[in-house]
């Protein structure tokens, strides 16, 4: 049994946050990921200040995990296996800088891995990967309605479109690294 001092924090962007969070609750290690924004230069935006493109945040999920299970280079792996990292300001149908590809650090370690994962993963793409690497500033969880919104909304065309083939790939690629139902 893990206590709260065996967690960690991880922050992503990769475009859409609904398309995130539900392949990384697959993840054994996993203990959370709750969808939100980061990145930008407004306190506490809301979802439609930040779809405006205005407060320069992105759609972001954090990921609480337990290292002793997962590390933050098997989150990355995880987290360019789900999105384009060469496209800049989109994913899929998503278009805008509130859907760039960028990881958001907690700390030196978290940037370095960083650093190495993006140069590591450089010669798998035909074009250059533009995930920004900044450090974390805050943190702001998005509106509840967005939280397991897949889990919640399975039947809805986006979730079946865009993201039921990201689950799909993370259970198929990690398939030791999935979760038991």
């Amino acid at each position: 049994m893990t206590d709260d001092h065996d967690h960690e924090l991880a922050t992503l962007a990769g475009g859409c946050f609904w398309c995130l969070e539900a392949p990384f609750q697959e993840l054994a290690g996993v203990h959370a990921v709750t969808s939100g924004y980061a990145g930008g230069h407004v306190d506490d935006p809301t979802y439609e200040e930040v779809c405006s493109g205005s407060t320069g945040h992105a759609e972001v999920v954090q990921i609480e995990y337990d290292p002793d299970r997962l590390s933050y280079t098997d989150l990355l792996t995880v987290f360019f296996a789900l999105h384009d990292p060469t496209t800049k300001d989109r994913q899929g149908p998503d278009v805008g800088s509130q859907y760039r590809s960028a990881i958001f650090t907690h700390d030196d370690e978290q940037r370095e891995l960083a650093a190495a994962t993006i140069e590591r993963l450089a010669a798998d793409y035909d074009d250059p990967i533009v995930t920004e690497v900044e450090p974390l500033d805050t943190f702001y969880p998005a509106e509840d309605y967005h939280q397991d919104y897949y889990a919640n909304n399975p039947q809805r065309a986006y979730c079946q479109m865009q993201i039921r083939p990201k689950m799909e790939k993370v259970r198929e690629l990690f398939a030791g690294r999935v979760a038991d139902d």
